[in-house]
């Protein structure tokens, strides 16, 4: 696993042990970032499932100005510092160790993210819910661009306002929700 490009391209990143963290495949990432690689500049990440964090420090990498990069458990929080400081974004990265839901309840009306970065762990519906509360709790800006990994069968519904691209990497689903242009 590494970041494919921009200023820390090449550099290889550690993921957690175990099975309770799913890392993102090359050719997923790739076809993500591709899909918007021209609007990442300067723009605010949220990852709220960081695993290894490789998804916001591949934004970071291509230009992204922030991330608050989350994940639950403390052994995926220590590797994502270890991998931030690697690439040389930690500057650019606040890490925390919090639940999903503990980090939506608290940052409720106090900040908004432009790209929200979405690979929970494979569970049919919960991606609806994770959705549901980041819009809830008016985290998204207003041209907000989300990027959600799944299975086939936790593929997340139309959102409305947003125009949903899907995307196909084998048995991985990535869905692209962009502001519709008349709701923008």
């Amino acid at each position: 696993m590494r970041i494919i490009t921009g200023k820390a391209r090449g550099r290889k990143l550690i993921s957690p042990e175990g099975t309770e963290t799913r890392p993102t495949t090359e050719a997923a990432k790739e076809g993500m970032f591709s899909a918007i690689q021209f609007e990442l500049h300067d723009r605010r990440v949220l990852d709220l499932f960081g695993g290894s964090g490789q998804l916001a420090l591949e934004a970071l990498s291509r230009g992204a100005a922030t991330a608050v990069i989350c994940d639950s458990s403390r052994e995926a929080a220590a590797i994502i510092k270890e991998n931030a400081q690697k690439t040389q974004l930690m500057p650019q990265c606040r890490i925390l160790t919090a639940d999903w839901k503990e980090y939506v309840r608290g940052a409720k009306g106090r900040e908004t993210f432009d790209l929200v970065l979405l690979d929970p762990p494979y569970q049919p519906g919960l991606l609806d819910e994770v959705l549901e509360a980041l819009e809830s709790a008016e985290l998204l800006a207003e041209d907000a661009i989300l990027i959600c990994e799944s299975a086939e069968d936790g593929i997340p519904l139309p959102r409305e306002g947003y125009r949903q691209k899907l995307h196909r990497y084998g048995k991985t689903y990535v869905s692209i929700y962009r502001k519709d242009d008349e709701n923008a």
